[in-house]
C-alpha cells in the first residue's frame, strides 16, 4: 500500500486535527499509514474475484428526493437499497424525512405536511422498485417530540394507511429522538419485502 496523502480531502478528513485515539484506530483499519498519510484500499484477492452472496442496488427517486451525497455536507448512505435474497426481494428504505430534489428541508414548522412530504418521498422510492405500501413489513418512525406530536402523527398515519386499504398493517414502532436537522420533525424508516422477479432482461 503506498501514501496517497492527496486524497485526504476527499475522506472529508483533516489530518491535522485528528486525536491521537483517532489515529490509533485509522491506522488499525488500514486508512492511514504509519507516517500518517491516507493509504489506498486494498481489496484482498478472494473478495475481489468472488461472486457477491446477494446482489444489491441503491434505490433512488430523484423527481422527489435527492441522494444524501449531494448535500452541501455530503452523507454517507443510500436512500435505500434493494436486496435479493433468492425467491424474495427486500427493500431496506433508509430514515426518509420532508426534504426535497435539491436535498433542502420543506414545511419547516408544519409537522403535517412533513409527515405527508415524507410519506410521498416513501411511496415514490417503493414505487421506483415495483412495490407499494402493501409490501411494506415494518416501518420505524421517529418524531423529534413525541409528547408533543404523537397524536397528529397517528391520525395521519392512520388515515394514509385507510386510505391505501392496508390489511394487515405494518409491525411499527415510534420512538422520540433528535434527528439530523433542527427543522425536521418526523423521520420514518421501511422494510418491504417482494419477490424477486424470476427473468431479468
Amino acid at each position: 500500500m503506498q501514501d496517497m496523502a492527496a486524497e485526504a480531502s476527499e475522506l472529508l478528513v483533516d489530518l491535522a486535527k485528528l486525536t491521537s485515539g483517532e489515529r490509533e484506530e485509522m491506522r488499525k483499519l488500514g486508512i492511514l499509514s504509519e507516517s500518517g498519510g491516507i493509504l489506498e484500499c486494498v481489496r484482498p484477492a478472494a473478495e475481489a474475484t468472488r461472486e457477491p452472496r446477494i446482489l444489491k442496488r441503491a434505490i433512488r427517486a430523484p423527481e422527489v428526493l435527492n441522494e444524501a451525497y449531494h448535500y452541501p455536507k455530503p452523507s454517507s448512505f443510500s436512500r435505500g437499497l434493494r436486496v435479493e435474497i433468492g425467491p424474495v426481494t427486500a427493500l431496506f428504505i433508509s430514515g426518509t424525512a420532508s426534504v426535497d430534489e435539491a436535498g433542502k428541508t420543506v414545511h419547516a414548522g408544519d409537522f403535517g405536511a412533513q409527515c405527508w412530504r415524507t410519506y410521498r418521498n416513501i411511496t415514490t422510492l417503493l414505487r421506483a422498485e415495483g412495490a407499494t405500501w402493501h409490501d411494506v413489513v415494518r416501518a420505524t418512525c421517529y418524531l423529534r417530540d413525541i409528547e408533543r406530536d404523537y397524536d397528529q402523527f397517528n391520525r395521519i398515519r392512520t388515515s394514509f394507511f385507510r386510505w391505501l386499504g392496508l390489511d394487515p398493517l405494518p409491525a411499527s414502532v415510534g420512538v422520540q429522538t433528535r434527528l439530523c436537522r433542527e427543522d425536521l420533525l418526523v423521520e420514518i424508516e421501511a422494510l418491504a419485502i417482494v419477490n424477486t422477479p424470476e427473468t431479468r432482461g
